[in-house]
């Protein structure tokens, strides 16, 4: 029992790996633009579980314990719901954590150069659009890559879908 509780580093290192972890990886994933938040492929689940993994090491380290993964998780929670409580009720650093949407079309014309600078392929953004019910963008007021790497349309007309 004893060796289950006994940890192979002082436990404020679990707490600063862990914030460090997060934080790392919520600027690989802001750098990695919006498209990478929306529905997950195969190759967004394959991505997920080996990040996982390698960060297990750098949060971890060598530990073996039940009581050091239990203290990073427990930072890597309250850390989460700490910036969340922030991005609420402060605009600006939602922004800066969430991101703000992007114009990718409008008034029935894709905005130039705008799919490419997010790395969606044209085919893509008119299965989006077939997806809420468009046949092409020439039916749309306005459409736009959110945050959260999805893609909300107004169609002409003044009914929005997404």
């Amino acid at each position: 029992m004893h060796e289950m509780l006994h940890l192979s580093m002082p436990w404020w290192m679990f707490i600063l790996r862990g914030v460090m972890a997060y934080v790392g990886l919520m600027v690989l994933v802001r750098l990695s633009g919006k498209h990478s938040l929306g529905d997950m492929t195969a190759f967004d689940v394959l991505m997920l579980v080996l990040v996982g993994s390698v960060l297990r090491t750098a949060i971890l380290g060598e530990d073996h314990s039940v009581l050091g993964p239990f203290i990073a998780v427990t930072t890597i929670f309250a850390l989460d719901k700490a910036l969340a409580v922030i991005s609420a009720r402060s605009p600006g650093f939602n922004r800066l954590m969430e991101g703000v949407p992007s114009l990718l079309a409008r008034h029935g014309r894709c905005e130039p150069g705008a799919l490419r600078r997010h790395d969606i392929a044209e085919q893509a953004f008119h299965t989006a659009l077939r997806a809420q019910g468009l046949r092409d963008v020439a039916q749309v007021e306005e459409a736009r890559l959110e945050p959260n790497g999805k893609i909300s349309v107004i169609k002409r007309g003044g009914q929005e879908s997404g």
